[in-house]
């Protein structure tokens, strides 16, 4: 493959996977107001999150199908076209319903999307995958900061959450003609075209994909964990709303150069459970520094810099167990699937803790042995020792 070829290629990855957090992370910011615009309640506010975050978990072996028949290229560039689609229709929105809606249809998209661009990596980057999924991993974090900072301005310089909504299908419209131009046309001409005698079917009876499965969904139930409750956990120690705000930013910002960084220590040092384990333990650090009430903008700091790379390890585990694009992509549909509906009942679990107790000490509690429990696992599933493939595959 020619240099020019590969790094639009990597262009290409790059803003698709930019479209796979703003659909979501928009919302977040904006719920008050359009608690008061459509009339809705709490509970039905919260299914703007949940229901992508369910699509993600439901839809992803529905893709793997998809891809299998269809192409994973082609079916990634229709799943952009389906998440700008769900996105600018937020422009239109009159009622709670059509809302809702919209956010069905953007997780449709995303839930596509999340299992085949590892596919899509193992089979472009066979001997680049620790980079791509920094590549990855970066838009990524960095399409969930946009969505989460800019939403309240962009929301005043529209007028209207409508518009602070709708702008992100500008992402979508953007990826489309580059994964068209550098990504489908390419494909057609018969360089990296799927094979459709590749096995489709996600490993359900294998003892290892299980296992990296449950790590997904460990690592999923902290992250949202985490995403949910940091703010009024550090408000409960004393701290002020705009103190835990910022906590929570620096949570998701200090994830995009930890990801950069991965690929350079996985070079040095390629085992896997080497940084599985660290990233774990500065977990870890940063749980028992919230519960002694001691910096938690700096413990914030310190659960986000374990939460980015358990992340991008995470999605790196599937493909280093795989030969071929689309097993990769099986493998990482059946993590994904499992893995987000655990991680979904993490935000629950605590809130009925945090309920039953009146404290949420008993809830940091709960996420620190969550931790303890997905070292185990790690241990379990993830060889000792990496061995070093070209570029530390």
């Amino acid at each position: 493959m020619k240099k020019p070829i590969t790094i639009f290629l990597v262009m290409a990855l790059f803003f698709a996977a930019l479209n796979l957090r703003p659909a979501i992370n928009s919302i977040g910011p904006l719920l008050q107001a359009l608690q008061k615009d459509l009339g809705m309640s709490a509970s039905v506010a919260s299914l703007l999150t949940t229901i992508p975050v369910l699509c993600m978990g439901i839809f992803s072996p529905v893709a793997v199908k998809l891809g299998s028949r269809w192409g994973i290229e082609r079916v990634l560039g229709w799943s952009l076209f389906v998440i700008g689609i769900g996105t600018i229709l937020r422009f239109f929105t009159t009622s709670t319903t059509f809302l809702l809606i919209t956010a069905f249809l953007a997780g449709l998209g995303i839930a596509a999307m999340g299992p085949l661009l590892p596919g899509f990596i193992k089979r472009y980057f066979p001997h680049q995958v620790p980079t791509m999924i920094s590549v990855y991993t970066v838009a990524l974090t960095l399409g969930a900061a946009l969505a989460s900072g800019l939403s309240v301005p962009l929301e005043n310089g529209f007028g209207s959450w409508k518009g602070a909504l709708g702008i992100w299908a500008l992402l979508a419209f953007i990826a489309l003609p580059i994964w068209w131009f550098f990504v489908l046309r390419h494909r057609e001409k018969g360089t990296g075209k799927a094979s459709l005698s590749q096995s489709s079917k996600l490993p359900w009876g294998n003892k290892k994909a299980w296992l990296l499965t449950l790590s997904f969904g460990l690592m999923a139930m902290i992250f949202y964990s985490v995403t949910a409750w940091l703010p009024p956990i550090i408000q409960g120690l004393g701290y002020s709303k705009i103190y835990a705000g910022n906590a929570l930013t620096l949570f998701a910002f200090i994830q995009i150069p930890v990801s950069l960084l991965l690929p350079l220590l996985l070079k040095r040092l390629p085992s896997r459970l080497l940084w599985l384990l660290i990233s774990s333990v500065i977990e870890i650090v940063g749980f028992v520094m919230i519960l002694l009430s001691i910096q938690p903008i700096i413990a914030a700091a310190l659960i986000g810099i374990g939460a980015g790379a358990l992340f991008s390890l995470n999605l790196l585990l599937p493909i280093d167990a795989t030969t071929n694009g689309q097993e990769a992509a099986s493998w990482s549909a059946m993590a994904q699937a499992v893995g987000y509906v655990i991680g979904a009942l993490g935000p629950i679990i605590l809130g009925w803790i945090q309920d039953a107790t009146g404290s949420f000490f008993s809830a940091v509690i709960g996420l620190i042995i969550i931790i303890l429990i997905m070292i185990c696992v790690q241990c379990v599933a993830v060889p000792r020792k990496q061995h070093q493939q070209s570029e530390s595959n």
